[in-house]
């Protein structure tokens, strides 16, 4: 497997920073922080996903079935918003939401876009490569696959790979790799370097609710197996700086698992 590429250096975080004191203008501040900072982002980060999860569950739950899977990404998209991407391209770039300058109040840098798009397609698809085979595997084992693979297309794929990005991959990895583990790391300092990467406990905490919150939308104990992977996203959070390759490697996982439930006659 080709080595991927470094990441583009990130601006240096404090991890206790104290996000939750407000500035001057509303913006979470950046500043050193306080005695009670952890205490505080604790609070703010697991209050904010509680509501947040509260409230996605509403929408999955009385939304009609078609239109669910987009209200509940604009739910995950518009509390990502609300609490960094509507401030100062310094809180965004802190919580790792910048995409390259698309998501910043400023000029977008067309080399800048194209680099980082680039950075986070070779971590993607990277691990991508590494974990795909083995999936493959405990996919056959676990659902019992023993008929012939067969590949088949889903009706549209332009539209698969596009929901995929837009409507599931982008608005959760805001959500709980952007806001929810930066904020989490802010409260408890990240302490275990594990392949370049400074994981703590917010990335375990972070992929513990992600995987609540995929159970709550569907009631069967075999949507906590999200875990794992959600492990993974947060890794590539922690190990390139932002979300971008965590967005694509999430998506690639959906669509390679979909991919063989079709392959296998098991989904449609």
């Amino acid at each position: 497997m080709t080595t991927p590429p470094e990441p583009s250096p990130a601006p240096p975080i404090d991890p206790v920073a104290e996000p939750g004191a407000a500035a001057a203008d509303g913006a979470p501040s950046l500043a050193t922080p306080g005695p009670d900072a952890p205490r505080e982002a604790r609070r703010r980060g697991i209050a904010a996903a509680a509501i947040t999860t509260l409230v996605v569950t509403a929408v999955s739950w009385v939304a009609p079935e078609k239109h669910a899977a987009t209200l509940v990404g604009l739910a995950f998209l518009t509390a990502t918003w609300w609490l960094v991407v509507r401030h100062d391209e310094g809180v965004i770039r802190a919580y790792g939401l910048s995409l390259g300058g698309l998501l910043e109040p400023v000029a977008i840098d067309p080399r800048r876009l194209a680099r980082d798009a680039l950075v986070a397609l070779a971590w993607a698809f990277g691990i991508a490569i590494l974990f795909f085979p083995p999936f493959w595997v405990g996919y056959r084992a676990w659902w019992h696959a023993t008929a012939p693979f067969h590949l088949r297309a889903p009706a549209s794929i332009a539209d698969d790979v596009a929901g995929q990005l837009l409507v599931i991959a982008l608005p959760e990895e805001a959500f709980f790799r952007g806001f929810l583990q930066t904020e989490l790391d802010r409260a408890w300092r990240p302490r275990v370097r594990v392949l370049g990467a400074d994981l703590g406990p917010g990335l375990l905490v972070s992929a513990a609710i992600f995987a609540v919150g995929h159970l709550l939308t569907t009631p069967h104990p075999s949507r906590l197996a999200v875990f794992f992977p959600a492990l993974v996203f947060g890794w590539l959070r922690a190990r390139t700086g932002g979300v971008g390759a965590g967005i694509v490697f999430h998506a690639l996982c959906n669509l390679f698992s979909a991919t063989l439930g079709r392959g296998y006659g098991l989904a449609g």
